[in-house]
C-alpha cells in the first residue's frame, strides 16, 4: 500500500496511520509518501519496509553502503538520512521516551540535542568491534533485520579501516556460528570465533588481552570484554560524567556496571587519596580490578550489581552504565537507600533510561542535567548521559 509516514518512533521506524491501522515503517523518513511492503503483523499494528519512495524528504540521501535498505543487511537504520537529520530523529526519540515513559517535564529537555562525536570519517569507519554470523557453508555475513537470513557483504562501511581491510570476510569459517574482530589500540586485530550464540567466544588470533587508551591511562581487557565501540566515546563520556558530578576531595563513589573501570579510574583521581571508589562488575573479561590496581583508593567487586549494592552502605556519588535493559527497580531502590548527592546514568537505550528515571523519581531524585551523543552513527542507537540529584 501507499502511505504517508509521520513521526519517528523508537526502533528506527516511522509511524504511519491508515484507516485506524498503525504501521511501523523502516527505511522511511517523516513526511515521506512511500509504498510499503508488510513484513510482520501483530494484533494492533504491523511492521513494513518502504520499498518505493514516491515523495522524498529533503533529508533523504543515497546510502553510502550497497547493502543498506529493504531485504538487505539489518545493521544500519538511517543510512538514507543526512547525518544532521539522523541526530534530530534520535533527539525526538529521546524526548518522547523521557516525557511519555519517564514522566520528565518537557521543559527540562528544552534544547537537548544528540551531539556528533568527532571522527575523521564522520558517520563511517567508526565501529571498532564487529561480529559476523556464519552460515552452514562457513561463509560470514550480517543478518537481515529481525531475521535469521544472512546477507553476505563484502565490507561494512561503518567498521574501522583496519577491519575493512582484514580478510575476515573472505575466509571460510566452516563449523563456526560466528566470527568476531576487535580493533583496539594494539598493533594487531584480535579475532575470535563462536560455535553458537550461547557459547563462549574462542580466541583465534591476535592479542588475547586488548588495550584501550584514554588520555594517559591504558585499560587491558579480554578480547571479548566490553568497551565502547566508537573511538571517541570513552574519553567523551568520561569527561561529561566527571563534569556532571563535580567530585570533591575525600568523597566516596561507586562505579556500577564498571566494565574495564574507565569511570572508576577517573573518579579515583578526582576524589583524591582521602576518597574511596568501589567498582562493581560481573564480567571477569573486563579485568576491572587489574585496571584499578594503580589506584590505592579504588577497588573492584566482581558480581551482580543488584545483589551487591544493598550491602555497600551509603555513598556520595554514583556512576552507572547498565546494559541495554537498564538498571531496574531493585538497583534503583538500593541507590535511593544509599542517598548519594548525585547519580550519573550512562544509557544506551532511551526507553530503559526513561523507566529508571521514573523509578528514581519515586526515590526522590530528579533529572537536572542531560546530554546525548551520536555514538552509533547510521543506526537508531545513541548514548545519553543524565544527572539525577535529590529533590530536597
Amino acid at each position: 500500500m501507499i502511505v504517508t509516514v509521520g513521526d519517528i518512533a523508537a526502533g528506527g521506524h516511522c509511524v504511519a496511520r491508515v484507516e485506524g491501522e498503525v504501521y511501523f515503517v523502516r527505511h522511511a523518513l517523516p513526511g515521506e509518501t512511500v509504498r510499503i511492503e508488510i513484513t510482520d503483523r501483530k494484533k494492533r499494528f504491523a511492521f513494513g519496509d518502504a520499498v518505493e519512495i514516491i515523495e522524498a524528504s529533503p533529508d533523504r540521501v543515497e546510502p553510502p553502503c550497497a547493502w543498506a535498505g529493504p531485504r538487505k543487511c539489518g545493521g544500519c537504520d538511517f543510512q538514507h538520512a543526512t547525518p544532521e537529520s539522523q541526530r534530530r530523529l534520535k533527539a525526538k526519540v529521546l524526548f518522547d521516551q523521557l516525557t511519555r515513559i519517564g514522566g520528565i517535564a518537557p521543559e527540562r529537555l528544552d534544547g537537548v540535542e544528540v551531539e556528533a562525536l568527532e571522527w575523521p570519517e564522520g558517520n563511517l569507519g567508526w565501529r571498532t568491534r564487529m561480529q559476523y554470523a556464519v552460515d552452514a557453508a562457513g561463509q560470514p555475513g550480517l543478518r537481515a533485520h529481525k531475521s535469521h537470513d544472512l546477507v553476505h557483504i563484502d565490507r561494512c562501511v561503518i567498521a574501522t579501516e583496519r577491519i575493512r581491510e582484514s580478510d575476515v570476510l573472505t575466509q571460510n569459517w566452516d563449523g563456526m556460528g560466528a566470527v568476531g574482530v576487535v580493533d583496539a589500540d594494539d598493533d594487531e586485530l584480535a579475532v575470535y570465533t563462536q560455535l553458537r550464540r550461547t557459547a563462549r567466544p574462542h580466541h583465534k588470533s591476535g592479542p588475547k588481552l586488548v588495550h584501550q587508551k584514554v588520555d594517559e591511562h591504558e585499560f587491558e581487557i579480554g578480547f571479548d570484554g566490553f568497551w565502547q565501540v566508537h573511538p571517541a566515546a570513552a574519553p567523551t563520556f568520561l569527561e561529561c560524567a566527571l563534569e556532571f558530578l563535580s567530585p570533591r576531595e575525600g568523597e566516596s563513589a561507586w562505579d556500577l556496571y564498571a566494565g574495564a573501570g574507565l569511570f572508576a579510574s577517573g573518579l579515583a583521581e578526582a576524589v583524591g587519596e582521602t576518597g574511596r571508589v568501589v567498582a562493581v562488575e560481573n564480567a571477569a573479561s573486563s579485568r576491572t580490578a587489574a585496571n584499578l590496581a594503580g589506584h590505592k583508593n579504588a577497588g573492584a567487586i566482581e558480581g551482580d550489581v543488584g545483589a551487591i549494592v544493598p550491602d555497600l552502605g551509603s555513598v556520595d556519588l554514583v556512576i552507572l552504565d547498565p546494559p541495554r535493559s537498564g538498571a531496574g527497580a531493585e538497583v534503583v531502590v538500593a541507590l535511593g537507600e544509599a542517598r548519594p548527592r548525585a547519580i550519573c546514568y550512562i544509557a544506551c537505550d532511551a526507553g530503559a533510561l526513561a523507566r529508571d528515571a521514573s523509578d528514581l523519581a519515586i526515590e526522590g531524585y530528579e533529572l537536572t542535567r542531560i546530554r546525548a551523543f551520536d555514538a552509533f552513527p547510521m543506526t537508531q542507537h545513541f548514548e545519553t548521559i543524565a544527572l539525577f540529584e535529590p529533590v530536597d
